[in-house]
């Protein structure tokens, strides 16, 4: 671990995996990647069969989601080949990302994205970082078409997940699990909405696999919203529609790339509805002190779901890609208004009831 003048700094991914990524002169980091690997025994008991469930906690990287991990690699790679300015279609967490890189490098960044279909959280952080963001009439997709168009302009670094240098990046969760488990997982559980996470973390498991570090590789399950499931329908969604923003796209940009990581490693594809979504989200905030934003609950609802199909023993890890507070509206709305009570003992013993 580096020591900055401050003291101890957390090197992020590119500096611990070099040679595992993309060569990058340039190194654009706000100390990625490290997240937390939670064992979550109350989960595991819901799940039963003597397995061991442990929660990837991608919510605690710099801009609170999955994507600083991709970021770090594409925007340290753009910087090396002169680009001047970052471009990115976004359902939140890219654009909160890439805002972010583009800060720390000094250059602009550019976000289309989907009217009205953004959580604010994510939208605050891109406007915070200082992004250009211009909302489109439609979805995301239509959001990505344009980026790529203005990418084959060359007028911007496009930082999409269908740069291969994001991916690149993304591997590198796959990898920590390995180091900290001492083996891969039986199982590896995680939301599919673009796809480009599903794909990375196969595409890590096997790097890692192939240099010996792992004897084996998990079957990767995938979960996707009711209302925005191209890969389990297999068909395009022309206005995708669920509670989780993250993953609401009809058309992924790596769905040739995920099925073939779902039948690789003889995996799976899955839906869940958004009621099984909010739930998880409050069960897991309740009982495992884990709060993640809806679309980061959709593989703990589908753990849930599938519980009794898990072979006994399995170790299972699930992925959360961002923080709950990315998106805090369906929290927000079940809380409504909190009314207040006289500040005195006897009033309070009575609220709290307990």
């Amino acid at each position: 671990m580096k020591q900055g003048r401050g003291g101890p700094s957390r090197t992020g991914i590119i500096e611990r995996y070099r040679e595992f990524l993309p060569p990058c002169k340039t190194v654009i980091s706000l100390g990625e990647g490290d997240t937390p690997l939670v064992f979550s025994p109350k989960l595991s008991a819901r799940v039963g069969h003597n397995c061991e469930v442990f929660v990837k906690n991608e919510g605690m990287n710099p801009t609170g989601s999955f994507k600083d991990r991709g970021m770090t690699v594409a925007v340290s790679r753009a910087i090396d080949r002169g680009a001047r300015a970052l471009i990115c279609a976004s359902t939140g967490n890219t654009s909160a990302s890439a805002a972010a890189y583009a800060a720390r490098a000094g250059i602009p960044c550019a976000v289309i994205l989907p009217a009205g279909k953004i959580a604010t959280g994510k939208l605050i952080q891109a406007f915070a970082h200082g992004a250009k963001v211009v909302a489109i009439d439609g979805n995301f997709d239509d959001a990505l078409r344009i980026v790529r168009e203005l990418g084959d302009e060359k007028e911007f670094a496009i930082v999409n997940s269908i740069n291969p240098d994001r991916i690149a990046g993304q591997k590198t969760a796959a990898f920590e699990i390995v180091e900290e488990l001492g083996e891969a997982p039986d199982f590896h559980l995680l939301p599919v909405g673009n796809a480009g996470n599903i794909t990375a973390y196969w595409a890590g498991y096997r790097e890692y696999n192939g240099h010996g570090k792992s004897t084996k590789l998990p079957a990767m399950i995938g979960f996707q919203a009711a209302g925005a499931a191209p890969i389990f329908h297999n068909k395009v969604i022309a206005n995708p529609e669920t509670i989780a923003s993250a993953i609401r796209i009809g058309n992924p940009a790596s769905w040739k790339q995920a099925r073939a990581a779902l039948d690789e490693s003889k995996g799976d594809i899955d839906v869940v509805t958004d009621e099984e979504i909010l739930s998880a989200q409050s069960w897991l905030a309740s009982n495992e002190g884990i709060f993640v934003e809806p679309a980061s609950a959709a593989p703990i609802a589908g753990l849930l779901k599938r519980a009794g199909k898990i072979p006994d023993g399995s170790r299972i890890v699930c992925t959360v890609t961002g923080h709950g507070l990315k998106d805090p509206d369906s929290i927000q709305r079940r809380i409504g208004k909190l009314e207040s009570v006289p500040a005195k003992i006897d009033n309070v013993r009575r609220a709290l009831g307990f």
